[in-house]
């Protein structure tokens, strides 16, 4: 036993020692050559390729390499020959070439073609990392890709022709087609392009009562903006588009009736946290001259929290006559005092539990005589349990609710017509087809005298997909052609209140936004 430990513990000794301990105490000559420079040297014997180097006073990087390796124990005159690495990180720069695309549209006569977007290269940086053997490059490795500018396609509109036979209309009718403005006139198959920058977002999108201007919004791609106000003269030859310098407008714009080139709007602040903005639930004027110029700024109604969810943001409505104008919030439908900003509610009632990131606000329109406001409202609930809204009209004057159809769900959207030769005139509504799920239920087109008789339902038939939410748009001669225009997956169509019939106008299926004056 005794000797075992003694055998083992001298084992122990030698590992302690490493190679010390084949020393024998004389010196053994070696070459150390480093790159372009040549070194001999007297080393103990027994010493290691890397002892040989220390002692000789080079320093070596993590990435050098050593031959033989600087574990080997080295012999008379051995050569060592140190090959030094480095490495680099190159950043190189390719060309993502754009894509050529084609939108079809109906809207642009046969054969003709519009670049409504010009395309544009990207750029994709790629990274590699390089490594040197004494200067001289021995690999390549490739480490990242990232495009760094994104390839913008280039967009080309191809006119076809249109299956669907041409209906005479008043007035204008504007719409938004594949992000771009159009317009019809006299007819429906006289169509003009009078914005072409592909990034209408449909926010705001008014055609001025004279007609003689297009108030719209586009989406921004500057930092910090979500999308800008602009403008454009639709009896320019070749319509140019005016930036009003206003921004961030999500809720409201819309022009003001009885006073020219004059407009309202209300403006949020981005934020980064859904749903992308903070709602000042401000009201602001803004008149400009016959060149788009600025003349006047002013404030109606200042910033406000706008109560219960009101970091969603508040709507207007000017009354026809453009003497009042009507807000609604989450919370509460009134008026505006247009002296002081104030507002005067003329019906409250609790916030819908929408369970997200979005705040119901219901949509309101003025009568043709602007004694009253048609609205969507929640009926009360004594138990607390969920009820549909009811389109509902208040009375001014009197300051009272009268409910004209249940159930109609939550973007009922009521549209008074104008008024007929009789002093009479319609309401057109959507329902709700799944009322209990009217948040995601699609809808009819239906139409009611103004007390609410006389129902009717025009769209869609059996087996047809119905509506999104919309505000439908009547023809400003409804009293002699009884037309109101809407948009079905993604068309437009014409609905003749009177015969019942529906004509569809365009088939490509890229509207998304019609205003009608």
């Amino acid at each position: 036993m005794t000797r075992k430990i003694l055998f083992l513990t001298s084992i122990f000794l030698v590992f302690l020692s490493g190679c010390d301990i084949l020393s024998t105490g004389k010196n053994i000559n070696v070459v150390i050559v480093d790159y372009a420079s040549q070194k001999t040297l007297s080393v103990p014997s027994g010493s290691s390729v890397k002892q040989a180097i220390e002692l000789a006073g080079i320093s070596l990087n993590g990435l050098d390499k050593t031959n033989p390796i600087s574990t080997t124990l080295l012999s008379e005159n051995t050569t060592i020959t140190i090959t030094r690495v480095t490495e680099e990180f190159s950043i190189e720069q390719s060309i993502v070439p754009f894509e050529q695309q084609t939108v079809k549209n109906e809207s642009l006569p046969e054969g003709q073609s519009v670049l409504i977007q010009a395309g544009s290269n990207g750029i994709q940086q790629n990274t590699y990392r390089i490594l040197f053997e004494n200067d001289v490059e021995t690999s390549r490795t490739f480490v990242s890709s990232e495009i760094t500018q994104a390839a913008k396609p280039e967009i080309l509109m191809i006119g076809v022709q249109s299956p669907f036979t041409p209906q005479t209309i008043s007035g204008m009718i504007a719409y938004i087609s594949s992000s771009n403005a159009w317009i019809m006139e006299d007819s429906t198959i006289n169509r003009r392009l009078v914005v072409s920058t592909a990034d209408l977002d449909g926010r705001v999108f008014s055609v001025s009562p004279d007609r003689e201007w297009l108030l719209f919004s586009r989406l921004s791609t500057e930092e910090g903006l979500i999308n800008t106000l602009w403008v454009v003269n639709l009896n320019a030859e070749s319509p140019e588009p005016i930036s009003t310098g206003i921004s961030n407008v999500v809720n409201y714009a819309d022009w003001v009736p009885g006073r020219g080139r004059t407009f309202a709007f209300s403006t949020v602040d981005p934020v980064p946290t859904a749903p992308g903005w903070n709602a000042n639930n401000d009201l602001l004027l803004y008149r400009f001259d016959a060149d788009g110029k600025p003349l006047e700024t002013k404030m109606i109604v200042d910033k406000n929290s706008g109560g219960i969810s009101g970091w969603w943001g508040a709507s207007y409505e000017w009354s026809t006559d453009g003497s009042k104008v009507a807000y609604t919030r989450p919370d509460s439908i009134g008026l505006v005092d247009l002296d002081s900003g104030a507002l005067i509610p003329l019906a409250e009632y609790d916030v819908f539990n929408t369970g997200s990131d979005w705040a119901w606000v219901p949509g309101i329109k003025w009568s043709p005589d602007d004694q009253s406001i048609f609205t969507t409202l929640l009926p009360g609930s004594s138990n607390g349990t969920f009820t549909v809204p009811t389109l509902s009209v208040i009375l001014i004057d009197a300051q009272k609710v009268i409910n004209l159809v249940p159930n109609c769900g939550l973007f009922c959207y009521p549209a008074p017509s104008p008024v007929n030769k009789e002093g009479r005139y319609s309401v057109a509504y959507l329902s709700a087809i799944l009322p209990d799920q009217s948040e995601t239920s699609r809808y009819n087109l239906k139409v009611i005298d103004r007390d609410g008789s006389n129902q009717r339902k025009y769209y869609p038939d059996e087996g047809i997909q119905g509506l999104l939410p919309q505000t439908l748009k009547w023809s400003p001669s409804w009293s002699d052609d009884q037309l109101l225009a809407g948009i079905a997956q993604g068309n437009l169509i014409l609905v003749n209140t009177d015969l019942g019939s529906i004509k569809q106008i365009t088939g490509d299926g890229s509207i998304s936004k019609v205003d009608w004056k």
